[in-house]
């Protein structure tokens, strides 16, 4: 997955920027806005049409963007540590690097977006409308996708330790160098899946059960025998 920023933009660079003077960008912007290495630290966005703006290196630690209009937006290594995404519209959005650890993404558009290399660590996707979410290469450690779809795509590089996977749809999905390990599974669907290619350790009894029709290796059988108490002579 690559970045691609539009050629045409205008550049904010180095500034420490609030709701004030972001509305007035706004207002006054004709065509695209890229940012570089601008602070947004506990700014109040909510709300505002920041639609095919690029953010580079920039910082949105507690930011708030509940409610906004993030279509087509670029995301290069931002650092944005509990930023509030809720119910913002980021369809066909790409974020690319980054340390978005506890953020929160309750509700919100995320149509055909790509997450490459980021940190999403205790995020929460809850509710958020998923056709088309993308992840690669990507820290999802106690994250909360509860009930998103990634039917047939094929997994690379994702950490799913200790996430809340109620009701993931992993059908058809093909795991490379994944991690579900000790990740909560209740309803999660599997069948047809490669999980040859993901870590299965911590997983608990009941959870086996959901890999019926799922394609494991010999070794993660042992391996799941051996985690409900069973030797394999």
């Amino acid at each position: 997955m690559t970045l691609n920023l539009f050629p045409d933009h205008k550049s904010v660079v180095g500034q420490t920027i609030g709701r004030r003077e972001m509305t007035d960008i706004v207002g006054s912007r004709h065509g695209a806005m890229l940012f570089e290495d601008c602070v947004f630290d506990g700014a109040d966005f909510s709300g505002l049409s920041l639609s095919e703006f690029s953010f580079d290196r920039c910082s949105l630690v507690g930011t708030s963007l509940k409610d906004a209009m993030l279509s087509q937006t670029r995301w290069k290594g931002c650092r944005a540590g509990k930023a509030n995404f809720s119910f913002a519209d980021l369809s066909e959005a790409v974020i690319h690097s980054g340390d978005f650890n506890n953020s929160i993404w309750r509700g919100a558009t995320l149509s055909s977006v790509g997450f490459a290399h980021a940190k999403l660590t205790g995020a929460s996707f809850a509710e958020c409308r998923s056709l088309g979410l993308e992840f690669v290469d990507s820290l999802l450690i106690s994250t909360d996708l509860r009930g998103i779809s990634f039917r047939r795509m094929t997994l690379q590089r994702l950490d799913f330790s200790d996430a809340e996977l109620a009701g993931v749809d992993f059908r058809e999905c093909i795991f490379e160098e994944c991690s579900l390990r000790s990740a909560s599974l209740k309803g999660a669907r599997f069948q047809g899946a490669d999980l040859r290619g993901a870590d299965l350790g911590g997983l608990r009894l009941f959870d086996a059960a959901l890999f019926r029709g799922a394609t494991i290796s010999k070794a993660q059988a042992t391996m799941l025998l051996q985690e409900i108490g069973l030797t394999v002579a």
